[in-house]
C-alpha cells in the first residue's frame, strides 16, 4: 500500500512536470525567440522593451487556456497579483495556484503512505500547501526592508536634482539609473509609465499601491500637495529622508531588543513538531499509538490547530508596529 501510494505520487508529479514543459515552457522558449529575433530587426527602444515586460507580467498564466479561465474570475485573484508583483517574482497566479496544489497533494500522498489515516493527512497537506503563499510573503517582507534601506538615498538625490535646476521627471530617471535595486526599479517603472502618457498622479499613486510602506504614501502625498498647493519640493523631501532615516534607526533598534523574545517564540513553536519527530525515531512504538488510535488522530489534529494558533499569537506578539 505504502508503495503504491509513493508511486502514485512520483508519477503524478511527473506528469505535472511534463505537462508544464510541454504547455508553459516549450511555447515560452518559441515565443522569446519569436520576439527577440523581431525587437532586433526593428531596432526597438529599451523603454519600449521594458513597457512590454510590464504588459506582459500582468498576464494571470501564460497558458492561453488558463489565463483566460482565471481573468473570468474579476477581483478575487487581485490581491495574490498584488502580492506576486510586490515581492517582484518571476512567478504567474496560474503557475503559483498549480504549485500550491502540488505541495499540498505531495504531503498528502507522503502522509497516507506512513499513515492510515487521511484525516492527518488532509490537515498536512494542508499545511504543506501555505509553504509557497509564506515564501512569497517572506519575499515581499525582504525586498520592502531593502526598499526602505536606499529610499532616503532616492529622497535626497531628488532633492538634489532638483535644487540643480532639473524637472521632477527627470529627477526619477536619475533615481532609476543610479540607485540599484529595488528603488531603481520602482522609479524605472514610475519613470516610464509617465513618460508614456500616464498621468503623473496615477503613476504616484500605483507607486504608493506597488510599494506597501508608509514612507512611499508620503512620498507620494508630498509630490501630489507640491503640484496642486505649490512649495519647496527639495526641502520637502529633505526633511522626508531624514524623518525615514530616523524611524529606520528606531526599527533596528527595536528589533535588537525585541531579538530574545523573538527567538523564544521560534523555539517555542518549533519545539513540539521537532519533539515528535525525534520521538517517531527514537521511540516509535510510542508515537505508533497516537497515529493508529482514532483517539490519537484527533489530539494530533487538536496539536496541530493550536500549534498554528500558538504561531500567530506569537508572531503578533513580537512583531511590533512602529
Amino acid at each position: 500500500m505504502r508503495l503504491l501510494a509513493v508511486a502514485t505520487f512520483v508519477g503524478v508529479f511527473a506528469i505535472v512536470l511534463m505537462l508544464y514543459w510541454a504547455l508553459v515552457v516549450r511555447p515560452e522558449e518559441r515565443e522569446h525567440g519569436r520576439v527577440t529575433r523581431r525587437l532586433k530587426a526593428l531596432f526597438v527602444s529599451t523603454a519600449a522593451r521594458r513597457l512590454g515586460l510590464i504588459r506582459e507580467a500582468k498576464r494571470l498564466s501564460k497558458v492561453h487556456g488558463l489565463d483566460s479561465l482565471l481573468s473570468r474570475t474579476g477581483g478575487v485573484l487581485a490581491p495574490l497579483e498584488r502580492l506576486i508583483e510586490q515581492a517582484d517574482s518571476t512567478l504567474t497566479v496560474g503557475l503559483f495556484l498549480l504549485l500550491t496544489g502540488t505541495v499540498g497533494l505531495g504531503g498528502y500522498l507522503a502522509v497516507t503512505a506512513v499513515t492510515p489515516f487521511r484525516s492527518i493527512a488532509v490537515v498536512v497537506g494542508a499545511l504543506l500547501s501555505t509553504v509557497p503563499y509564506g515564501y512569497l510573503r517572506w519575499q515581499r517582507g525582504r525586498r520592502l526592508v531593502q526598499f526602505e534601506e536606499r529610499f532616503p538615498e532616492a529622497l535626497d538625490l531628488i532633492a538634489r536634482a532638483l535644487r540643480a535646476g532639473h524637472a521632477f521627471t527627470t529627477s526619477i530617471g536619475m533615481v532609476a539609473d543610479e540607485v540599484p535595486k529595488p528603488v531603481g526599479s520602482e522609479f524605472r517603472l514610475l519613470h516610464d509609465r509617465q513618460n508614456f502618457g500616464m498621468p503623473l498622479p496615477d503613476a504616484l499613486r500605483g507607486f504608493a499601491q506597488r510599494v506597501p510602506l508608509l514612507d512611499a504614501r508620503f512620498f507620494a502625498t508630498a509630490v501630489l500637495t507640491q503640484r496642486e498647493a505649490g512649495g519647496n519640493l527639495s526641502e520637502v523631501l529633505d526633511n522626508l529622508a531624514r524623518v525615514v532615516r530616523e524611524r529606520f534607526k528606531v526599527k533596528r533598534q527595536v528589533r535588537v531588543i525585541t531579538a530574545h523574545a523573538r527567538m523564544t517564540g521560534f523555539v517555542l513553536v518549533l519545539l513540539p513538531p521537532v519533539t515528535a519527530l525525534g520521538l517517531m525515531m527514537i521511540v516509535p512504538d510510542t508515537m505508533k499509538l497516537l497515529v493508529e488510535d482514532p483517539i490519537g488522530v484527533r489530539l494530533i489534529i487538536a496539536a496541530i490547530v493550536l500549534q498554528v494558533i500558538g504561531g500567530l499569537m506569537v508572531q503578533k506578539l513580537v512583531n511590533i508596529e512602529y
